[in-house]
């Protein structure tokens, strides 16, 4: 079985390309950049490509059977300030990968990787379920719904047979502080430095935060045993405050000598206070439960995290 990784050398990517390797699969994962460094996608294939150019897209995709796409130019914060953008670098190329696999033989699976944090937008009530009332509030969540709603349709009208999976957010070694996505790595950021936490409210908003190997486990659980047309959330179905994370990390910031100050500030109009995921159907079809606690993530990450600053 060869599968392709659209937008696999990223976070998430790295984790799932190591997941699909460990099931015998044969990976190539497709990417924008020049080859990344060999010990970040060992024993897979990486092609360089314009995703925006078909027949480029074609000639990688025509030996696949499945196909996962996790590209996506921007993060939420960067939507805000550019929310024309953030349409523009990403609903044309997903059209335009949808376009491509309908024409291709033998395509088994194709997977739509969307975003349980945003997609939803404020929750009549909690864990949030697949059935849910969807409303994102920003143009990142507004953006990823669309491009759902266009790989729906090309499998209802053409036939791809296409999932979705809606992940919660992802933490875990390997991600990076600063970037504009992931509470717990820049946090652990500023803390290194001696820096203040910045907290929007008095005690942040609440997030389903799901260790991102158990994110790479459910992926591959939705992309062999779910359902065609059907989406799947993936996440922990725990929500913990800003503040709450931050009481995980204080032991481990403690040890290392650095207190944690914090900075709060008001409420910000376009978060949503509470997002945790009800992730039963996933487990319903495939038997996946997320397996790393809560405390061991953390430690893992502010073990790499704090290592990088003091060596840094």
């Amino acid at each position: 079985m060869r599968c392709c990784v659209i937008g696999g050398a990223g976070f998430i990517g790295r984790y799932l390309t190591k997941e699909l390797r460990a099931t015998g699969r044969d990976v190539v994962v497709l990417g924008r950049r020049p080859i990344p460094s060999p010990a970040m996608l060992q024993g897979v294939d990486y092609v360089s490509c314009d995703y925006g150019n078909r027949e480029s897209l074609k000639g990688v995709l025509q030996d696949c059977q499945e196909v996962i796409d996790l590209a996506y130019a921007t993060v939420p914060q960067t939507s805000f300030v550019a929310p024309l953008f953030d349409l523009q670098a990403n609903l044309p190329p997903c059209i335009g990968l949808m376009e491509v696999l309908r024409e291709l033989d033998g395509l088994r699976r194709a997977m739509i990787v969307s975003s349980g944090g945003t997609v939803y937008g404020p929750a009549d009530r909690l864990p949030i379920t697949e059935e849910m009332t969807t409303s994102p509030v920003s143009p990142y969540g507004i953006t990823k719904l669309t491009i759902e709603r266009y790989a729906l349709m090309f499998h209802r009208l053409h036939g791809v047979p296409v999932n979705i999976v809606r992940p919660a957010n992802a933490y875990g070694v390997g991600q990076k502080p600063f970037s504009g996505q992931g509470f717990i790595a820049t946090a652990m950021g500023h803390i290194a430095r001696g820096e203040d936490v910045l907290v929007f409210g008095e005690n942040g908003t609440i997030r389903d935060y799901v260790h991102v190997s158990d994110v790479a486990r459910g992926i591959v659980a939705a992309l062999e045993r779910g359902a065609d047309g059907d989406t799947y959330n993936i996440g922990s179905g725990v929500g913990r405050s800003n503040r709450q994370v931050l009481d995980a990390i204080e032991p481990f910031s403690t040890a290392a000598g650095l207190r944690i100050g914090i900075r709060n500030e008001p409420e910000r109009k376009f978060d949503v206070a509470a997002n945790v995921l009800n992730f039963g159907r996933l487990l319903a079809c495939s038997g996946w439960l997320p397996q790393v606690t809560f405390e061991r993530g953390i430690e893992e990450l502010w073990a790499e995290i704090y290592s990088a600053k003091k060596h840094g």
